[in-house]
């Protein structure tokens, strides 16, 4: 299978989310702002309320509805309201169905079973086409085309299409090209910002002379690493690679995936520099590598940790203040420019139902991201959605750089091809990725086993 979804918009320049991603390291240099976890503003005192509604949806008394999603945890509870609120509104009843990872096997045995969700939250472009091809996923109806149309970007619309006809709702998306940190370790040891990656390495051993581990990595999870290795191939190799190796156009023993394994090396190969080293970080899963980097006070077991804009879901499970004790800069660039990716979830009908496609309606409405919004540990790419619903300045400073970047960013890689390679623990590129952080010295034999890999998921 090829998963080409992203061509049209990965043609794009990207320069406005540059200059949008550059307003974000402006206000982090400056302290980002006030805006504790307890927000100091939002949009309606109950967001996304029957009063405040901007979409029109039927009445569903009586009717059954079941989503499907991977998410746990706080992510789940958060999205328990949006659908809480939907209830309200339709009269309808909404099942939240845990779903295991990868998310496309889980729905296939469901379907085979003949009894698969409403709606399923597929985190992967590539997942989506995928569920197309297997003639699971339903054709978004009327009222959910025209709610997408109104508020959403050409780009993230064509995100959820395939062959031109819109399938998915981009509901739930994120800034990947974001490091956290602890602002006490950065302050003690006199460590500044960085810019470009020589700076974060520089930073990283200034930190390590103060006696903390610079940076907390979450090994075990190998979509961590994946989306280590993409900001760097970005910014190194530039957007017309990036696009080009996403649809396997070029080959991973490319010489420009060995420079961006290469650079990766210079911190992955210092196991100093990295909490528990590398053999810590593959038992490391993504939660902790985030609580672990602001718990502590100013002796965490790590000082960094990079990751997208949910990360303040898990830095609320701490006692640190983002703003105050948890900050944030963008990643640094590598090559000319800093790196801009972004990932998502989006709604698909497996069902052809009148719950199923309202509810699709209610996920493309600024009226249930709003609410999400207001709990953190979310960014929604609607931009017909306040900001003010963003529960601290730093959560509205990345929202409104992935709005303002409009069709121009780059799209999570591994989540634009074919799920067994770029999304199914302990294979493909996941795996390969793991075992270079445990030997990083090894690119060549990483290069090779990505390529066999790759040509095995893509059929080429």
């Amino acid at each position: 299978m090829r998963t080409t979804r992203t061509a049209r918009t990965a043609r794009t320049t990207r320069s406005s989310a540059v200059v949008a991603l550059a307003a974000l390291g402006a206000l982090t240099l400056a302290g980002c702002g006030g805006g504790g976890a307890d927000g100091d503003g939002g949009a309606d005192a109950t967001p996304g309320s029957e009063s405040s509604a901007t979409v029109e949806l039927p009445r569903l008394d009586g009717q059954k509805i079941e989503v499907a999603a991977v998410w746990t945890g706080p992510e789940q509870e958060n999205f328990r309201k949006v659908l809480d609120e939907f209830e309200k509104r339709t009269g309808a009843t909404v099942t939240f169905v845990p779903a295991q990872d990868p998310i496309v096997n889980f729905l296939g045995t469901k379907i085979a079973g003949g009894s698969p969700p409403d709606v399923a939250m597929l985190p992967q472009v590539g997942a989506v086409k995928q569920a197309v091809d297997q003639k699971w996923a339903k054709p978004l109806g009327p009222a959910a085309k025209a709610e997408l149309a109104r508020n959403y970007a050409k780009g993230w619309q064509d995100l959820g299409s395939v062959d031109g006809t819109p399938y998915g709702v981009y509901f739930k998306a994120a800034n990947k090209s974001l490091v956290w940190y602890n602002n006490a370790v950065f302050e003690n040891a006199g460590a500044s910002v960085p810019k470009t990656w020589k700076d974060f390495l520089k930073t990283a051993e200034t930190i390590y002379a103060s006696g903390v581990t610079p940076v907390s990595v979450g090994g075990a999870d190998g979509w961590t690493l994946t989306d280590w290795f993409e900001n760097v191939y970005l910014s190194q190799a530039g957007p017309e690679k990036y696009d080009q190796l996403a649809r396997h156009e070029i080959k991973w023993t490319d010489p420009s995936v060995a420079r961006a394994l290469t650079t990766l090396g210079q911190l992955f190969g210092k196991p100093e520099l990295i909490a528990g080293g590398a053999s810590g970080a593959l038992q490391t899963e993504f939660p902790k590598s985030v609580t672990q980097t602001f718990t502590g006070g100013d002796q965490p077991k790590g000082a960094m940790v990079f990751e997208g804009d949910f990360v303040t879901v898990n830095i609320a499970q701490t006692d640190a203040k983002i703003g105050t004790d948890a900050k944030v800069f963008p990643f640094p660039a590598v090559g000319d420019r800093a790196p801009v990716v972004t990932g998502g979830d989006a709604a698909v009908a497996l069902k052809d139902t009148e719950g199923a496609q309202a509810l699709l309606t209610f996920l493309a409405s600024p009226d249930a991201a709003r609410i999400w919004a207001g709990s953190g540990g979310f960014i929604s790419p609607n931009k017909s959605l306040d900001v003010a619903a963003y529960p601290n300045d730093v959560q509205r400073d990345i929202a409104k750089a992935l709005i303002a970047a409009g069709d121009d960013f780059r799209f999570d890689m591994s989540d634009q091809m074919p799920q067994s390679f770029g999304g199914t623990p302990g294979k493909g590129e996941w795996k390969a990725l793991q075992d270079f952080l445990k030997n990083p010295k090894d690119v060549t034999g990483t290069q090779a086993r990505l390529e066999a890999d790759a040509a095995k998921a893509y059929g080429n």
